[in-house]
């Protein structure tokens, strides 16, 4: 998982370490340098002051006169001239304190960090991130993050491993706890109502059959809802899975109305005391307004205590936005995102939430039912190897 990014981070890390890219200048070379500029300042201070004695001897008093002639030389103001020695010992001084040009273009970075140069930095990492799916705002935010962290100070002064890995996981939420969220609200009311969107072909059928396992597994009853009533084919779909966790489906015929299915499945949890109802909907693309209209009206309709969006790691952007739609369309509660086990890239893991503000909840890494990992951003950034 994460293969590729993972290999991109570390060695823009490598490069711009202060290990590889400031170039040490030798002592030996500084003190040559320095005692250079010493001399060439001694003798310059040498050659005013012989100037200086020069002019001092060949001013006249008035009326005085040289081989007979009387030289009419402009008086020079001895007193305003600098004094060789003051003038020798500021030469020295600013010898000393100018700075040794740094060698190599990230020399540059022996002193502070500018905003300019930060940028000059930043370009090649903002390219590893884009080409591996990670959304333009989301690097935008980490640019703004590790821009805080840096600038201003020097690279040999900062972990800039560490400092782009704070930068990367400030971007992603923790999820609440799933089990706990909720038994808490079984407390209040039953059945606790999970509603699932996404697009065809995204594994949505799937992973609702995972999260009634992993809620069976956590001692928690279940049914299903096969509020996909646009495919023949969903219903036998779910119907295999719902047999196989030997869990109730509620199901009507082809083309019935989706929120209706879903009501109907609330009311037997009622009347049955099942705990949690998992309501499964048509994959829809998040550009067809009657479509998304149609999910509008069945999470109106069926009042979800959860609303999951389920988008596929490897889509990249495509799960982003896709996501960022169905927030706005439902005001999702949480993502789960699958085929995370064969993500090379991992910039859809780093975006969603960060675009939407809302937890993953979830990875789907197989097919078996097991397959479900709770998300926990510590151990994703992990998987980044900084």
């Amino acid at each position: 998982m994460f293969g590729k990014l993972k290999e991109k981070l570390k060695n823009w890390v490598k490069k711009n370490n202060e290990d590889e890219v400031l170039e040490e200048i030798p002592k030996e070379d500084k003190k040559a340098e320095k005692k250079e500029r010493k001399e060439k300042a001694k003798k310059k201070v040498e050659k005013k002051e012989k100037i200086s004695k020069k002019a001092s001897s060949e001013v006249l008093v008035p009326g005085a006169k040289r081989d007979g002639k009387e030289k009419k030389i402009e008086e020079t103001n001895i007193e305003e001239e600098v004094s060789p020695v003051d003038e020798l010992e500021e030469s020295l001084e600013e010898t000393i304190e100018a700075p040794v040009e740094e060698k190599g273009f990230f020399g540059k970075f022996k002193k502070k960090l500018t905003e300019e140069k930060f940028d000059e930095m930043f370009e090649e990492l903002q390219l590893i991130l884009v080409q591996n799916n990670v959304a333009y705002s989301a690097v935008e935010s980490i640019k703004d993050s590790l821009g805080e962290r840096l600038i201003g100070k020097t690279l040999k002064d900062v972990d800039l491993a560490k400092e782009l890995k704070e930068s990367i996981e400030s971007l992603l939420i923790n999820p609440p706890d799933f089990i706990k969220t909720i038994k808490d609200s079984l407390e209040v009311k039953k059945p606790f109502v999970i509603l699932f969107a996404g697009i065809n072909g995204s594994g949505k059928t799937t992973t609702i059959a995972k999260v009634a396992n992993y809620l069976q597994k956590n001692k928690l009853s279940v049914s299903l809802a096969a509020a996909d009533t646009f495919r023949a084919a969903a219903v036998e779909q779910i119907q295999q899975h719902a047999d196989k966790l030997g869990v109730y489906l509620t199901k009507k015929d082809y083309g019935s109305d989706p929120a209706a299915v879903g009501f109907d499945a609330i009311a037997h949890a009622k009347k049955n005391k099942v705990d949690v109802v998992l309501i499964d909907t048509a994959g829809r693309m998040q550009n067809r307004d009657s479509l998304m209209q149609e999910i509008e009206k069945i999470a109106r309709v069926n009042k979800p205590d959860m609303r999951i969006f389920l988008g596929e790691s490897i889509t990249g952007n495509d799960a982003t936005e896709q996501a960022k739609a169905f927030n706005e369309a439902i005001s999702l509660s949480g993502i789960i995102l699958s085929k995370a086990d064969v993500d090379e890239k991992g910039g859809t893991a780093i975006s969603v939430s960060a675009v939407t503000g809302k937890p993953i909840l979830f990875l789907g890494t197989g097919q078996e039912y097991k397959d479900l990992e709770v998300f926990d951003k510590e151990k994703m950034i992990e998987k980044l190897g900084l």
